[in-house]
């Protein structure tokens, strides 16, 4: 299922995208957030919910929650607070986690998506803080252990309105907010890590003698990757499809929490679905609201780079990239910025957009490594670019030599051009004795090209080409054979 199925069907889905933002320590405490560590050696009396503990607010987690909101055109609040949503679960020693509730610190946002249909925009209803629970690991034999690291990590969740009308748009607005809370650097948006995760709340309508029908609300949890996401919701609307279909009474059947079983490929109900009143939700009497001043907003927003859909416009506008390469470089900032320092040094974009998009990116796939590791500057690349563009050094023994070589080796590329013996000839007096010797050793071929055979005049090039040693300029070396020829 990719959309709205057919005419009689459409998909409703509301997103809630809880983010791990990118801080050094924990929402309410001091413990570090460092990934991978040995269980449970990352806590302490407040993220445990030992009794007499009092949180303190991490401000930089919160800077970072407004940062993103303001990039997503929210309304930024000037006075927020913290609650205490009530629900047990094992990994949650407090029995209760801080969250924010009717004074979330923005809402009204939203995020435009480009989809096979068109732009299409996806309004955000509001960009929250909380605090994360621990993690269940279950071994063989049943048995469960708990580990608390991540107890108290800082979440921020993103909710969306229920404007994701297909499994297109649900796919390309995941993208795009994943590329925004990177370009933004607020958060690692490893999925591996548990950085990003999403809960989905999806239903179906259908027409019925003029009057809709709707399915309830399914909330769909457990969905640890963006692909588990578009399967979940596919399965889940098929699902429901059939619910309608079977005639069942929808308003007999409550609102439901169902897992995802990616082995199996298909969800599974859980609990009938919580309401806000049953998570008890009161203000946080140990936390103080936060006041957000006009100036303390705009030292925020000053850290906003320009970001993706502005920064592809202007490649287009300022360097003449075409759609496709405009929206290649701008899609990460790190490689956005390389591509613009090399255009810059080198003086031409065009061939920057080539070599960043084609060879840096090879480069970095084969050695599994980002464009912040890679170790040749765009500086130096630059160097690289020029000696091609004069005609030092011919662009095949730049990319298939040069280049590699300046990667592994950390030297320069006239350095390497003069240890390989790469520069190219252009001296006339030089190639004009190697003109020679190829007319001589191949006297039927030169007069096959005198005949009117100039196909042959290849063949006379290359064998120019290998008495150089590939070090002739092809094209000063052409012009000498064809005045010799002729």
């Amino acid at each position: 299922m990719t959309g709205s199925m057919d005419n009689d069907y459409r998909i409703t889905i509301g997103l809630e995208v809880h983010v791990q933002l990118k801080t050094a320590s924990k929402m309410f405490c001091g413990c570090a957030t460092t990934f991978g560590a040995a269980p449970n050696s990352q806590t302490c009396p407040v993220c445990l919910g030992m009794p007499g503990t009092l949180p303190v607010m991490n401000k930089r987690a919160f800077e970072l929650a407004v940062k993103t909101a303001s990039a997503l055109d929210c309304e930024i609040v000037p006075l927020t607070r913290f609650d205490r949503k009530s629900y047990y679960y094992p990994d949650l020693p407090k029995n209760y986690q801080i969250s924010q509730y009717d004074q979330p610190l923005s809402r009204n946002g939203r995020l435009d998506v480009d989809t096979s249909a068109g732009a299409r925009r996806i309004r955000i209803r509001r960009v929250h803080l909380e605090e994360d629970a621990g993690k269940l690991l279950h071994g063989e034999g049943g048995s469960t252990a708990v580990d608390l690291n991540r107890t108290g990590l800082p979440l921020m969740e993103i909710v969306s309105e229920p404007d994701i009308h297909s499994v297109e748009e649900l796919r390309e607005y995941l993208a795009s907010l994943k590329r925004l809370l990177v370009y933004l650097d607020v958060s690692n948006c490893n999925m591996e890590e548990g950085n990003i995760r999403a809960d989905a709340n999806i239903s179906v309508q259908k027409d019925v003698d003029g009057r809709e029908v709707s399915t309830p609300i399914s909330e769909i949890k457990n969905m640890n990757s963006f692909s588990a996401c578009e399967k979940a919701m596919a399965y889940e609307a098929e699902r429901l499809v059939r619910r309608l279909d079977e005639g069942a009474r929808m308003e007999t059947h409550p609102k439901e929490t169902r897992g995802w079983d990616d082995d199996r490929g298909v969800t599974v109900a859980q609990r009938q679905k919580e309401e806000a009143s049953d998570y008890r939700y009161f203000p946080d009497p140990d936390l103080a609201p936060v006041k957000m001043t006009a100036e303390w907003l705009a030292k925020i927003r000053a850290e906003i780079p320009e970001l993706p859909e502005p920064r592809r416009k202007r490649f287009i506008a300022d360097y003449a990239l075409g759609e496709y390469d405009a929206g290649v470089l701008a899609a990460d900032r790190r490689m956005a910025d390389y591509f613009e320092a090399l255009a810059k040094a080198a003086g031409d974009a065009r061939s920057a957009c080539v070599w960043v998009s084609q060879h840096v990116m090879r480069a970095l796939n084969s050695r599994n490594i980002g464009i912040a590791e890679f170790p040749v500057a765009p500086e130096r690349l630059a160097e690289l670019l020029r000696l091609v563009a004069d005609k030092s050094v011919s662009l095949s023994a730049a990319q298939t030599t040069v280049f590699p070589a300046m990667i592994d080796s950390g030297k320069s590329a006239k350095e390497i051009v003069a240890e390989k013996g790469l520069a190219q000839v252009s001296d006339t007096g030089a190639l004009d004795a190697a003109v020679d010797v190829v007319v001589a050793k191949f006297p039927s071929q030169v007069e096959q090209y005198r005949s009117g055979k100039t196909g042959v005049f290849n063949f006379l090039l290359g064998m120019l080409m290998k008495e150089t040693k590939g070090k002739a300029n092809p094209q000063v070396a052409g012009e000498l054979l064809k005045k010799k020829l002729s």
